[in-house]
């Protein structure tokens, strides 16, 4: 009789460590969701005005941020992991960061991709779809200290959720350079 009762606390506990193990997988998979139904449009956007595949900006973003619920995303509009100048120190006592402080998600977004374009490389691969090239040349650049684990993780991000569609659009890219005016003030009229 003990060792019945022994086992069905055994059992019911298995079953509600269970059942609390897919609620928290329920809540990751709504929260990328959402995640990607945000900035899905601002990806593509710029995408089309810069000629970096969607899948490259939104994949790294995803990693980096944790798909938005990292504290870099949610207090420093941080999504991409760039180190910079923040006013953490100030506001929070006790709280540093090396990583920078937008204003906005979108100033974080735009700021990639202009990061991106002041790269050699870029020229040689603006427009191109292929996001192994990207994160390639992105490596071998340094934007990751990990490497090739790095492109391995934003690359089975892209195909896990087939982030890869989105660069089907990219054949009307701008030529253009007037989006890299991020924090930029307005130009103003020459006379």
């Amino acid at each position: 009789m003990r060792t019945t009762k022994f086992l069905r606390r055994k059992v019911w506990l298995c079953a509600v460590f269970l059942l609390l193990m897919l609620s928290n997988v329920g809540y990751a998979q709504q929260s990328t969701n959402n995640y990607l139904k945000k900035y899905k449009p601002i990806s593509v956007q710029l995408m089309q005005e810069t000629g970096v595949p969607a899948s490259v900006i939104l994949g790294v973003a995803m990693l980096e941020s944790g798909t938005g619920t990292s504290k870099n995303a949610k207090v420093l509009h941080n999504h991409f992991g760039i180190v910079g100048k923040n006013d953490l120190a100030k506001t929070k006592t006790g709280h540093r960061s090396r990583y920078k402080q937008y204003l906005s998600d979108l100033a974080s977004y735009e700021h990639f991709v202009a990061l991106l374009a002041k790269k050699k490389w870029f020229s040689r691969v603006k427009g191109n779809p292929d996001h192994k090239v990207w994160l390639t040349n992105m490596n071998h650049s340094g934007y990751s200290s990990a490497g090739n684990e790095w492109i391995r993780r934003v690359t089975a991000i892209i195909n896990r959720y087939k982030l890869y569609k989105l660069d089907a659009g990219m054949d009307s890219v701008a030529r253009g350079a007037s989006w890299l005016t991020v924090g930029m003030p307005p130009a103003t009229a020459e006379r």
